[in-house]
């Protein structure tokens, strides 16, 4: 009877762990299963074309927008012009005043609310963000591992840093689309490493020194 017992106990405590174990320690490979989110947040304004241009009123209530938004590196910016000729002249306007920001005008318009007022442009600002939820996961803090997978926090800190820290969050998801390769500047550090001269490379100066214990 007793051995019955003592069989029960170590089926119920194998049990139990399996049940601590089991679910957190699944993922066997290297890579984590913590993996960033990115989220796109649009936002437009609606800028009256006066014979093709924007007039200062209107340029000054953009550049407010602009400053209000806190419009920096990553961010996205747009038009939309459904004019049939399109407002040369107030999208250059326009361009301008973004190219001053150290940005560019992307040619992705995405999909906005409602349509634009006839004798408008849209200025349409798409802010990305990325984060890495469920962390930190500390759901495995047993050391039983049977099944050699990696920690449930793993990839934790890493993928959250560098959510943190890239400009631009969709890089994430399909990179920069560079549409300048320039070969020298990708091998301009390992020139430099090559060769510039090392600073032990030159020989030693020889300086005079002078006796001031006055001995022989």
């Amino acid at each position: 009877m007793s051995r019955i017992a003592t069989w029960t106990a170590a089926l119920a405590l194998a049990t139990s762990l399996t049940g601590c174990t089991g679910a957190a320690n699944s993922n066997h490979s290297l890579e984590s299963i913590h993996q960033p989110v990115v989220r796109n947040s649009i936002h437009q304004f609606d800028v009256a074309v006066d014979s093709g241009d924007l007039v200062p009123s209107e340029q000054g209530r953009l550049q407010g927008w602009l400053d209000a938004m806190g419009v920096r590196y990553g961010d996205r910016v747009s038009i939309e012009d459904p004019s049939v000729y399109g407002a040369g002249e107030a999208q250059a306007t326009i361009r301008a005043m973004v190219e001053r920001r150290g940005l560019l005008l992307s040619s992705d318009v995405p999909v906005t609310t409602g349509a634009v007022p006839p004798g408008y442009v849209r200025v349409i600002v798409t802010r990305a963000s990325a984060h890495v939820p469920g962390c930190p996961d500390w759901s495995s803090r047993s050391s039983i591992n049977p099944t050699n997978a990696t920690s449930s926090n793993y990839g934790c800190a890493t993928n959250s840093n560098l959510a943190a820290m890239v400009a631009d969050p969709n890089d994430l998801i399909k990179g920069n689309r560079a549409t300048v390769n320039d070969p020298n500047a990708a091998t301009r550090a390992i020139k430099t490493y090559r060769e510039k001269p090392q600073t032990g490379a030159g020989q030693l100066k020889e300086t005079a020194t002078s006796n001031s214990g006055g001995g022989q």
